[in-house]
């Protein structure tokens, strides 16, 4: 398959910037089977530098793209971890803001297979970035080529940043992040949106069309509502099923799913982070949408394939090399 180039918007070489959460990750995974309402035995926790728009960040300068940070951590040493983790990572976090409350904290169990049992996420540190820290922040924003943004942000935040992306004609692209966070979107697909690419799990976007989708015509009816409201772009998690792209260009429509990459899962817990990644970091290189897509799904698959938030194995000749094993099975 073909990746051909994106002659919309020349935004090869520049910055992407992503403004969304940091925490820290502490996971736990079951042994045997899970057994609700009881103590399950399990391996060791481990604890580790996480947040959606943080992990996309650390894996976008893993892909060789220059990025910046725009999040809040707490004056803790938490968020000193997190802050020098993620500058040695190679992403510029200048831009974080030290907040008053304790730095987030993201829990996790998996079962034995590295699938989410469920997760817990306190991050009240995320209400205190207002649209006034990204107003100072506006130099940094105004200069990217691409934004980045999760819904971990305050619903203010979200519309500021939409605001201004569209006046600034900078692409933008929202990571719903979880099912009760996507709710924010609501009344911003209801205003009207001037998004480059949502990208949200199937759950997710159940939420947002308010309908099961329990196969590809509903999903293809959900995925055209969201065009309809000015999204250019859905790209889908599918968990072991891949991923599904729906592209709008002018009247037309494509929709093509892309097979999950053949690894056994040690943990999903990064693999939508970096499946937003791989899909950036190939439309900065002028990869149109599709091939875009098949490079996120390629680097999604190493990242369960692992058991780190962020693979150590993602880089751009192994992602590059697992995109080409996809794309023949397409």
């Amino acid at each position: 398959m073909a990746q051909g180039r994106d002659s919309r918007r020349n935004i090869e070489g520049g910055t992407v910037v992503v403004i969304g959460g940091a925490n820290i990750d502490v996971k736990a995974r079951i042994v045997g089977n899970t057994v609700p309402a009881t103590s399950n035995p399990g391996t060791s926790a481990t604890l580790s530098a996480g947040g959606v728009g943080r992990n996309i960040a650390h894996n976008l300068a893993r892909l060789g793209i220059e990025t910046r940070l725009v999040s809040i951590v707490g004056r803790d040493a938490e968020g000193d971890r997190l802050l020098d983790e993620t500058a040695q990572a190679g992403v510029d976090v200048s831009n974080v803001k030290r907040g008053k409350a304790p730095t987030g904290l993201y829990s996790a169990v998996l079962d034995r297979t590295g699938e989410l049992v469920i997760g817990v996420s306190a991050m009240a540190v995320l209400d205190e970035l207002t649209p006034a820290d990204l107003q100072k922040r506006v130099a940094a924003i105004d200069s990217a080529a691409f934004v980045v943004a999760d819904c971990n942000l305050r619903p203010d935040c979200l519309e500021w940043l939409l605001a201004r992306t569209k006046r600034r004609k900078i692409p933008i692209l929202l990571e719903p992040v979880s099912v009760p966070k996507a709710a924010k979107l609501g009344p911003l697909l209801r205003a009207g949106l001037s998004l480059h690419t949502m990208t949200p799990n199937l759950k997710q976007l159940e939420a947002l069309s308010g309908a099961l989708l329990g196969n590809t015509a509903r999903l293809r009816r959900a995925a055209l509502a969201l065009h309809d409201r000015g999204v250019e772009n859905i790209l889908v998690g599918l968990g072991p099923k891949g991923a599904a792209l729906s592209c709008r260009s002018g009247e037309a429509t494509l929709f093509q799913h892309i097979p999950a990459a053949m690894r056994a899962a040690q943990d999903v817990t990064g693999g939508g982070d970096a499946l937003v990644a791989g899909y950036v970091a190939a439309i900065m290189g002028g990869t149109q949408p599709i091939g875009a897509a098949v490079f996120g799904q390629a680097a999604a698959g190493l990242a369960v394939a692992s058991v780190s938030t962020v693979s150590a194995k993602i880089d751009p000749k192994r992602v590059m090399r697992a995109a080409a094993e996809l794309a023949r099975r397409m």
